[in-house]
């Protein structure tokens, strides 16, 4: 289907999905991250392209698979095309797909004996929302749980930093803190909360036991009181006068540490 500025329903639609306004539909930008949702298996409500990428052969065939699979499809201008996209720089194609959203017991059925889950706890910077969860999956991580006042993992931001990890690794969002400590304590999970002020090193624990690393808000991390819902508290040493590391980069770090004990 071609549209027109005069046929531009699923345009206003994909402003809106691309603008938080939809809980059902998230807003996927680029060759790229398209591929990564199609190989995930994401069901594509919509697909939009320009007729420009079109005519490139690596964009044409992804378009072709994505045709296939899409309720809907559209071929608009560049001008159109810009009037949606989320970047300065139009990429050339847009889906809006169904948002991965597990439940409770769905994201625990997907769980392995040993679980290595990634909290993020009120961390309000979609990018690095999207570092965390491309390195949880890297590192291994079997799941990833956000509480309320977090970023949303499938926000346009958090989807490019994530590269296609969002789409794959189970997450279970909105949540509460106390909740996902009591559901893990339940399990026999051990709960490890990252902290600059703690006396145990990341590397002076049993990675290979079933963990959950919880991560803090950028500005001041974790409260006293959260802290202490945790079994154990750890921080990365560091020399010379840094105080601290970005959050993802922190995460990184641990959670490549664990993957190396397990």
């Amino acid at each position: 289907m071609k549209i027109t500025s005069r046929d531009n329903s699923l345009l206003r639609h994909a402003r809106a999905v691309r603008d938080g306004k939809t809980d059902e539909t998230i807003f996927v930008e680029g060759l790229r991250l398209s591929e990564e949702a199609l190989r995930s298996g994401l069901k594509i409500d919509a697909l939009i392209y320009s007729e420009q990428i079109a005519k490139k052969p690596r964009a044409a065939q992804l378009i072709r698979d994505l045709e296939k699979v899409a309720e809907k499809s559209a071929s608009v201008s560049e001008k159109l095309l810009e009037s949606i996209s989320y970047t300065k720089t139009p990429q050339g194609i847009v889906l809006l797909a169904e948002r991965p959203n597990l439940s409770e017991t769905e994201f625990t059925a997907r769980q392995t004996a040993t679980p290595l889950l990634v909290v993020m706890h009120q961390i309000n910077n979609p990018v690095n929302v999207g570092a965390i969860l491309r390195a949880a999956e890297a590192a291994g991580a079997t799941g990833v749980i956000t509480t309320s006042g977090t970023a949303d993992p499938f926000s346009p931001k958090s989807l490019r930093g994530a590269m296609g990890s969002a789409f794959r690794l189970p997450t279970w969002t909105n949540t509460e803190l106390e909740k996902t400590v009591a559901r893990c304590r339940t399990s026999g999970v051990q709960i490890i909360c990252a902290d600059v002020r703690a006396a145990t090193s990341y590397t002076d624990v049993d990675w290979s036991k079933p963990s959950a690393l919880v991560l803090g808000p950028e500005s001041a991390g974790l409260s006293q009181d959260e802290i202490a819902l945790a079994d154990l508290s750890v921080r990365i040493p560091m020399k010379g006068a840094t105080e601290s590391l970005n959050v993802a980069l922190a995460a990184g770090i641990i959670l490549f540490e664990a993957s190396r004990q397990r």
